[in-house]
């Protein structure tokens, strides 16, 4: 038995379409507004491309590695310092008297930095890919920033002075060699400075100046021609600092400063 016919029915608007082609094709209506893929401003001129942001991109150094220690021939190697001279491919690093290293130090605060920074859209780049490995050397680490397009580069450490010693300072290459040494990258060791104070964490009584620290003698910011900083947040030999380096949430605030002076050095670049 064959199904039965369902009837059609005929909207009046669908009924209009087939009367209408019944009898011919049907004339354009000439009020109606062709539609079209080009935006338009309310002047009805075509509307201009929006510029796309550019991507971001940032190197984070976190100083040393877990297995440097075990490695003495291969980081005492001499490589170039970027000024002519010669320097010990990597070091240890330093540790609190408790024994916290600076290598682990840095490595979590890496991690910690790097969070916010994706979470705003920007390439985040670190020198090296774990906490138990060795090197890279310093000159190695001072052409990351070029050789990942970054805008900026940051290194991540903290001191071993004497315990008597507090606060965190800012290091810059000086004199500069190029011209993102010569200008941009002091600006990026002072919103650095700027962040941190702001943090709540005091500038070096010990070294520097105000927080900064113009210096001559390390490879990986003088091999630098991207806007390069150094940041040693701490001492890790004097106690009460030590315990603020040592402790999670210690971290996260460092972490949390450092991270809003890179997103005010990058907005500058927007500016």
């Amino acid at each position: 038995m064959s199904a039965p016919r369902r009837a059609l029915v005929l909207t009046p608007a669908l009924a209009l379409l087939v009367a209408c082609t019944a009898a011919g094709p049907v004339a354009p209506d000439p009020s109606a507004v062709a539609p079209t893929s080009t935006p338009v401003t309310p002047s009805g001129t075509p509307a201009a491309d929006p510029t796309p942001a550019p991507e971001r991109i940032v190197v984070l150094d976190p100083g040393h590695n877990g297995g440097n220690g075990r490695a003495g021939t291969e980081i005492t190697r001499q490589v170039p310092d970027g000024r002519g001279g010669a320097k010990a491919c990597n070091t240890t690093g330093t540790s609190t008297d408790a024994g916290y290293p600076e290598h682990a130090f840095a490595w979590d605060l890496a991690s910690r930095v790097r969070a916010p920074l994706e979470a705003a859209g920007v390439t985040v780049v670190l020198t090296r890919g774990s906490d138990d490995g060795v090197g890279p050397c310093v000159d190695e680490r001072g052409r990351a920033g070029q050789e990942a397009g970054a805008d900026l580069v940051v290194s991540l450490h903290a001191d071993g002075a004497a315990a008597r010693g507090r606060g965190f300072h800012v290091a810059y290459s000086s004199p500069p060699l190029d011209a993102a040494q010569s200008g941009p990258a002091v600006d990026l060791a002072r919103d650095l400075r700027d962040a941190l104070r702001a943090g709540g964490f005091p500038p070096s009584d010990y070294t520097g100046r105000d927080g900064l620290s113009a210096r001559p003698d390390l490879a990986g910011l003088n091999f630098a021609t991207v806007p390069a900083a150094l940041v040693e947040c701490g001492n890790m030999r004097n106690a009460e600092e030590a315990a603020v380096l040592s402790s999670a949430e210690g971290r996260e605030r460092y972490a949390t400063a450092i991270a809003e002076g890179i997103r005010t050095f990058l907005t500058g670049l927007s500016s």
